[in-house]
This record gives C-alpha cells, sequence and structure tokens, in this order.
C-alpha cells in the first residue's frame, strides 16, 4: 500500500467532512482530474492508480488516531468522530481510465464521501508517476538538507510557516522527511502542516480550514450572489469562531469583501490569499478592515500561492507593521527533488443539492483569470450574475 493511514489528507478535508455530515448529507457531488501541465502519462498508469485506489478501501481511523483527534482538534463533534472510525473508501465511487498518454479520473457519490477523495488522489498520481517513468529523486540527506537551508531562511525573516504540500508532495516519504526537518529545525518560525497524519507522527498542529469547494457547493444551492454569504454564516454555525481563516477567491476577492462585512471581518481571525497578486490583496485586505472599523494588526492574512522564499521575503516586507501574517508553502517544500512537479488539479465540477431536480456545473473564478475552472457556460453566467 502506498498510502499507509486514513488521516493522509488534509486537514481542510476533514472539517469540510464534518460540516458537510452535518449540514448537507444528502448532496452529491462530482470531482474530475484536470492535467494542467499537460504531463504524459506511461503504459498501464491507470491500472497502477487503480490498484492503489482499490488499496485505500483497507483504510480506517485507529483508535490512537481517533485520539489524537480529540485532543487536538475538540471542535469536531464525537459523533463525527465515531462516523469517521466507521468511514471507509469506497474505490467503485472513483473511475480511471487512460486514452494514451491521457488519464481520466473521476469521482462522484454523496459529497460527505466523495470529499475525501482530492487530496489522496493527487498524491498517488504524483508518486506513482515518478515510479512509473522512472525517474530518480535527490537522496534522503540531500531532501532534509534542502528543507533544513529554506526553513532557516524563514526563520530567520522572523515569520511563521506551514506546510501545505501534501497534493502535489512527491512522495509520502519525502513529505516525511521534509516535515521531520521542519520540525527539528525550524522551533518557533514552523506551526504545523495541513496533513493529519504527518502531523500526529510529528507532534505538530494540523493546520486548515475550508476549501473552494465549500463555497463552490454554497453557489449550487443558494446561487452565485449568496455563496460567499451564506458559505461563512454556515461556517460559523458549524464552529462557532473556532478555525476562522476565509478562503477568499471562490469568486474573486473584490466580490469577497463586499459580502465580508463587519460582522464577518470581525468574527473571523483573517482570510486566505489563493490567487492573484499577493501585494494588491494585501493593500485591499488593509483597506477592508479599516472601513468596517477593524485593527489590521488584529488579524491575519494567510498566504499560500505558490511561494518559494523569495516571494515570502517581498510579501512579509509589505505586510510588516501593517497586518499579521502567515504562510502556507506546498509544492516549493514537498516537490523540491530534482525533478519537474506535475502541475495537476483536482476540482469539484457538478453538485447535486438535497432535492434538487437536476445536476449543477459548479465553477471557481479565482483572482487569475486564466486559472477559472468549470463549464464556460456557467463561468459567463456568473460574471454576469457579479457584475465582473
Amino acid at each position: 500500500m502506498i498510502l499507509t493511514s486514513i488521516l493522509d489528507n488534509d486537514f481542510y478535508k476533514f472539517t469540510m467532512q464534518h460540516g458537510v455530515v452535518k449540514l448537507f448529507p444528502k448532496a452529491r457531488a462530482r470531482y474530475t482530474f484536470i492535467n494542467r501541465g499537460k504531463h504524459s502519462f506511461p503504459p498501464g498508469f491507470a491500472e497502477a492508480l487503480r490498484t492503489a485506489v482499490n488499496d485505500m478501501a483497507r483504510l480506517q481511523l485507529t483508535e490512537e488516531e481517533k485520539e489524537f483527534l480529540q485532543v487536538t482538534c475538540p471542535y469536531l463533534d464525537p459523533t463525527y468522530l465515531d462516523f469517521l472510525q466507521g468511514y471507509r473508501y469506497n474505490p467503485s465511487e472513483v473511475h480511471i481510465a487512460q486514452h494514451g498518454e491521457d488519464l481520466e479520473v473521476h469521482a462522484d457519490g454523496y459529497w460527505y464521501r466523495t470529499i475525501l477523495w482530492e487530496v489522496p488522489l493527487m498524491s498517488l498520481i504524483c508518486e506513482l508517476y515518478y515510479q512509473l517513468t522512472g525517474q530518480q529523486r535527490v537522496g534522503d540527506a540531500e531532501v532534509t538538507r534542502i528543507t533544513r537551508e529554506k526553513i532557516e531562511k524563514y526563520k530567520q525573516m522572523g515569520i511563521t510557516i506551514a506546510d501545505f504540500g501534501t497534493r502535489r508532495r512527491h512522495s509520502l516519504a519525502v513529505h516525511q522527511l521534509v516535515v521531520k526537518a521542519l520540525r527539528q529545525y525550524g522551533e518557533g518560525c514552523f506551526i504545523g502542516t495541513s496533513n493529519v497524519h504527518l502531523a500526529m507522527r510529528n507532534s505538530v498542529k494540523p493546520v486548515g480550514t475550508h476549501a473552494h469547494e465549500w463555497f463552490m457547493f454554497h453557489a449550487a444551492k443558494y446561487g452565485f450572489k449568496m455563496a460567499n454569504m451564506l458559505g461563512l454564516e454556515n461556517w460559523v454555525q458549524v464552529y462557532r469562531g473556532d478555525l476562522g481563516i476565509a478562503l477568499s477567491d471562490t469568486y474573486t476577492s473584490a466580490v469577497f469583501f463586499e459580502q465580508f462585512d463587519k460582522k464577518f471581518a470581525k468574527l473571523f481571525d483573517g482570510v486566505r490569499h489563493d490567487s492573484g497578486d499577493p501585494i494588491l490583496f494585501a493593500e485591499q485586505t488593509i483597506a477592508h478592515y479599516i472601513s468596517k472599523g477593524v485593527n489590521p494588526l488584529s488579524k491575519t492574512i494567510i498566504f499560500s500561492d505558490g511561494l518559494n522564499d523569495d516571494k515570502v521575503a517581498h510579501i512579509a516586507d509589505y505586510c510588516r507593521g501593517k497586518i499579521g501574517m502567515s504562510f502556507g508553502i506546498g509544492t516549493n517544500f514537498t516537490n523540491d527533488v530534482g525533478l519537474t512537479a506535475l502541475n495537476i488539479v483536482i476540482k469539484m465540477y457538478e453538485a447535486l443539492p438535497e432535492d434538487a431536480p437536476r445536476w449543477t456545473p459548479v465553477v471557481k473564478l479565482s483572482d487569475v483569470s486564466g486559472k477559472y475552472t468549470g463549464d464556460e457556460k456557467m463561468i459567463e453566467l456568473a460574471k454576469e450574475m457579479l457584475s465582473m
């Protein structure tokens, strides 16, 4: 088995799953693989991925893992943890096919179940790609050295860093080396990892709140104009002030801030930047807080868009003394091993809310128009409805 723990997933998948179980237990969702980098997959790749996915049916939450979640994440209901202990991946929810060098992957089922597939599927695709193409990474000692060098640079900047690298990591083995090195050499700077399994193994905090699909589903259920507002309201309903970082760019940050009113500005601890110019976003965020009578220094921006040390230094120089900041670094930590990282995503593309008569295409309109994802007609409709 390539994956050895059901918690080898990003934390926000479990926090969203908890919300879905409570609020939308009958909703269904469909996800699809998008090969942004036009990578060529070798013969037999689909069969190897199928085997790895089938193996995931054997994963289950252990008592030790359940206790870790109980202690570390008290905002997760005991009923949810019991549910998670009984949860098993159902490989029949995942369709895999290969057409020459092109890979096709879809997941389809109840949202509370299929929500866990995205991240491990992506990590499996990456790991199998390097295995089956015979590409050799640098050695373990070099992975540790590279990671140590990076975290020591970040320490000198006087900032905090989290690992967000599960989805496009080179492999589980590399990810383990990276988190171990971050913890060993990053005291006072490294604050946690989005990977719950590795957080538990390394005695650090699991980090994350929600992802774009939370708001994409709300658009399917309530309409584009209400998606951000009701997405935030429902998050508050579930977590009552915990997990207070709001994702801003599902339908562009400009639209988000129109609905991020004084109540949300005061209640949420901050916002996450995931696309577009980070300095422009920081300017917008600071101005928005000031307009609502909120001191920006009491809030935090989590930057998480394709970061490296140069970008982080530039952002930190701008934000210091103006607003709180922290950084989530993904591929630059977990796939800096001398090989080309895959440019792939898996996105929800349709949702079927409770009692809805038909499936609704869902879209994401990030702060970079070239990263819009979803049905073209629905993208145009969203832009019209949101006056973009």
